[in-house]
């Protein structure tokens, strides 16, 4: 029997399925139904009362169009389809009703109100509300909360929409906000007086209808209408959430999220959206030369002469690291190997397999998380390194999916079955190992980075083809799948591609710690570890400053656009290894960035299919023994993994506060 329904909305007719809603179906009409407390990715509150309309036959009196299910319509007198208005005089009189009813304790703080043009009250106020006010009552005022350090607060703003609320603790999983109260004396607050302890928390500023709910860093320093918006990727974790990027002149001024359901739905972690104060701190703004010990500022021509002569005739090794685009990986690759050296993006030491993608990607897609029935975690927490994946993974876990869990127990916001700690707890599995249909098993960069990676990587593979499921690799670094896909790596690892190396070529690696002897050239955006070790530092574009291709963790290319220009006499990063290539008499066949990514896409035609997941086949490592170690997370803390974040002044505060949350244990009060 069909599900399918039909019903008339405004006088267009369509057919949806029986279980949505009057709200869901007038958006399949292309009929706009104003709405503050509905939002489809949280459940369903049904307490604004903006989005009601006239259900032609019903009730005499207005229905929630959001709590109205199609299949529960009474059909007309002759079989028609249901008949719902949104714009009769019924429910004009009804929105204008509500509209009063919010705006008595609002107040009139539009000229001075960080929402300002970009306020869902305000735009449904001036399209659905009245043009005066009957009330004469003195306003009822609210006491601001303390939510920590990036959501600024004016809860006398506040319609009770409970969006907050319920994305708090169906999505991110913690239960620090609630509502008090009733009638007047309802107001939204948090337990104790906690700030949040959600790594997902600042996607409640994009939820609030209205000014309630502000960026803390981003608060004063622009209006909307001031602001350059560019679409891009994010690079803080391997996930690759689409994100806009809005620039005031040559600054980013903040990072929101764009929607896409096959990665990030409309999410993203709070390291993201507030990383951008760190892209300001600590710059390297023009190249360096070491000189008796100590750095000196330098030029380019000065720069690129010393470093080619340093690498003239010497062994040489390149290392990749964790924010560098693909098309830089590749140029890298070129250079080095036509010197005759050897390039290793696994900085982290991972023993992920050389050219088997199905083994160090995976063959699953991020949305199949949301139809699994058995995941199975190993050797990773995904709260830290993947906060977005980890909320998609409590969704599947709140629709009925098991989890379990091989590795450190940690606090993941949903309830997992912990599988043990160790290699032989695995072994033991996957020798009994059953058909299971549903089954996901995520493998983290801890069980890969010990030197028995690959046996722990096998026995994943042998888990996931025995029950009948899929893998999916979880990556830390945004750029480790493209530079495998481009080759930037050596048979043996780091200690392989470094081994007797004179000069070590370092691309924006600050994670690896480069011991005492070789010549280091540093090319980056920041003065972090990796150029406080260098003896020549080329300043590179971050993220946000050059176009680049970022593959994600599931596989899936992605393009980062440029949203301003780096500062000084920074430049793009292919640009810097094509102008060297041209000192060291090895001149790079191409001239611009277009010309570079024909080449690479040549080579790599997966690369040129932009937001495709490329079918990666199955390819099953042989079972070997594995070692006796317990399995240890990549990531200790969320905030400080990165030189963007070590730059960022709101990164440093909020490790700070996950320190000593750590530290503190509250009384059973």
């Amino acid at each position: 029997m069909s599900n399918l329904k039909k019903i008339s909305i405004d006088g267009i007719e369509v057919e949806v399925d029986g279980a949505m809603t009057i709200i869901q179906a007038a958006e399949v009409a292309g009929v706009a139904i104003p709405r503050f407390c509905y939002h489809e990715r949280l459940t369903i509150a049904g307490n604004c009362r903006m989005c009601l309309v006239e259900v032609v036959g019903g009730p005499p009196k207005p229905a929630a169009s959001c709590a109205m299910q199609v299949r529960d319509l009474r059909p007309g007198p002759n079989g028609e389809a249901p008949l719902v208005k949104t714009t009769s005089p019924m429910v004009k009189k009804a929105r204008e009703g509500v509209m009063e009813f919010l705006l008595i304790n609002h107040p009139l703080d539009c000229p001075i109100c960080d929402q300002g043009g970009e306020c869902d009250l305000q735009d449904q106020a001036m399209a659905f509300g009245v043009d005066f006010s009957r009330y004469r009552e003195p306003k009822r005022a609210s006491e601001d909360l303390n939510l920590g350090p990036l959501v600024e607060t004016k809860m006398t703003r506040c319609i009770s929409c409970t969006r907050c609320v319920r994305f708090t603790s169906e999505v991110a999983g913690i239960t620090q906000m609630g509502q008090t109260g009733r009638g007047e004396d309802s107001e939204i607050t948090s337990y104790l007086n906690l700030t949040l302890d959600s790594n997902l928390q600042g996607n409640i500023i994009d939820l609030c209808p209205v000014g309630a709910l502000t960026s803390k860093p981003y608060a004063f320093t622009a209006r909307p209408w001031e602001l350059t918006k560019t679409e891009s990727i994010d690079v803080m974790d391997a996930l690759g959430s689409n994100i806009r990027i809005d620039t005031k002149g040559r600054e980013v001024m903040r990072i929101l999220p764009r929607n896409h359901d096959g990665v990030n739905e409309e999410w993203i972690s709070d390291k993201t959206r507030f990383i951008w104060d760190g892209l300001r701190r600590q710059r390297l703004d023009v190249p360096y030369v070491r000189e008796n010990g100590k750095l000196r500022k330098s030029n380019w021509n000065e720069a690129l002469t010393l470093a080619a002569a340093a690498m003239q005739g010497k062994q040489v090794a390149g290392l990749v690291g964790d924010l560098a685009p693909v098309e830089a990986a590749y140029s890298l690759k070129a250079l080095i190997e036509s010197l005759g050296g050897k390039v290793e993006a696994r900085t982290d030491g991972a023993r992920l397999p050389i050219g088997n993608r199905s083994a160090y990607v995976g063959n699953a897609t991020i949305e199949d998380i949301d139809t699994a029935k058995v995941i199975l975690l190993i050797g990773t927490n995904p709260r830290v390194e993947a906060p977005v994946l980890n909320a998609r993974i409590r969704k599947a876990w709140a629709a009925g999916a098991t989890v379990g869990l091989f590795g450190e127990k940690v606090d993941l916001t949903y309830d997992y079955k912990h599988m043990g700690s160790d290699r032989a707890a695995l072994a033991e599995l996957v020798g009994r190992v059953t058909e299971k249909p549903g089954t996901l098993v995520i493998v983290g960069q801890g069980a890969l980075n010990e030197a028995d990676g690959e046996a722990v990587l096998a026995h994943a593979m042998a888990y996931a083809q025995g029950a009948g499921g899929k893998m999916l690799v979880l990556h830390t670094a945004a750029a480790r799948v493209g530079a495998m896909d481009v080759g930037a790596v050596t048979e043996g690892g780091l200690v392989a591609a470094t081994e007797g190396a004179e000069v070590i070529y370092n691309l924006g690696a600050d994670e690896v710690e480069i011991a005492a002897g070789p010549f280091v050239i540093y090319q980056g955006s920041h003065g972090d570890r990796g150029a406080n070790r260098a003896d020549i530092i080329f300043p590179a574009a971050a993220y946000t400053e050059e176009s680049g291709l970022f593959v994600n963790t599931e596989g899936r290319p992605q393009l980062a656009q440029r949203a301003g220009f780096a500062p000084g006499e920074a430049k793009e990063n292919w640009a810097i290894l094509r102008a060297l290539s041209a000192e060291l008499g090895k001149t790079l066949p191409w001239d611009s960035l277009a010309a570079l990514r024909k080449t690479m896409i040549a080579a790599h035609p997966h690369l040129g299919q932009i937001d495709v997941v490329a079918d990666n086949g199955w390819q099953p490592l042989a079972l070997r023994e594995m070692g006796r170690a317990t399995f240890r997370n990549a990531f200790k803390g969320f905030y400080l993994t990165n030189p963007i974040a070590r730059a960022s002044k709101v990164m440093g505060e909020l490790a700070a506060m996950e320190a000593d949350r750590a530290k503190t244990k509250l009384a059973a009060e």
